[in-house]
């Protein structure tokens, strides 16, 4: 979501974040990591490109330039999550995002989260009825998506739930065998869909809300404070 698009959403609070104190000790092998992951893509598309301006156009609208394309279109998808998970990290680390504030119903986000990630098989959900967090609508869904993408990875069956616990609501998201949370660095696991940094982008969002994302038996627990 662009910056326009997040500022027509309306909110009952506006208010600069605040610095998170998530940033990679080993900033260095951080930035490595994330140099090797855009270096990968980039390469497929524009090697994909390059290929395309050879083919004849009876071959670039054929099966192999639809191969072509579609390489690309992938590689490129992968550069942008990336990218935007990257970028919204540092804003974060920096206090440089501006927080709009206002009540988000739960089943409505993890709706617009499922639609677009169209996991299969479809994941379970055990949601707790007229649950709402107070949060900027536009990085919970980040948050949400990011971990609910990792958990289904490989096509493991995610099983969802969400629950108010006190004045917080915890959300919790079963899977595909956990990661770590960290920063990833230079010889960390690659991750062929662009989401090497989501679990670290969701940490701070979390954070950012005052509250965290935390390991909890085999998944992750995302907790929010509760409207």
């Amino acid at each position: 979501m662009s910056d326009e698009e997040q500022a027509a959403i309306p909110a009952s609070e506006v208010r600069p974040s605040r610095p998170t104190t998530a940033a990679s000790a080993d900033r260095p092998g951080h930035l490595g990591f994330v140099a090797h992951e855009l270096r990968n893509p980039l390469s497929t598309a524009l090697w994909s490109a390059e290929l395309m301006t050879r083919l004849r156009p009876e071959e670039r609208a054929g099966e192999r330039g639809l191969k072509l394309a579609t390489l690309g279109a992938r590689a490129l998808a992968r550069i942008q999550v990336l990218v935007e998970d990257h970028l919204l990290c540092e804003r974060l680390d920096a206090g440089g995002y501006l927080l709009r504030l206002g009540p988000v119903e739960v089943p409505a986000l993890l709706a617009v989260v499922l639609a677009r990630l169209e996991l299969s098989p479809a994941p379970e959900l055990r949601v707790e009825a007229g649950l709402a967090v107070c949060g900027d609508r536009s990085l919970l869904e980040r948050a949400v998506e990011g971990v609910v993408a990792v958990a289904g990875r490989g096509g493991a069956a995610v099983r969802i739930g969400a629950e108010r616990a006190g004045g917080m609501v915890r959300l919790a998201v079963q899977g595909a065998p956990t990661r770590r949370l960290d920063d990833p660095v230079k010889g960390a696991l690659s991750d062929p869909t662009g989401r090497a940094l989501a679990l670290p982008m969701a940490r701070r969002v979390a954070e950012a809300h005052g509250g965290a994302l935390t390991l909890e038996g085999t998944g992750y627990l995302l907790v929010f404070p509760a409207t």
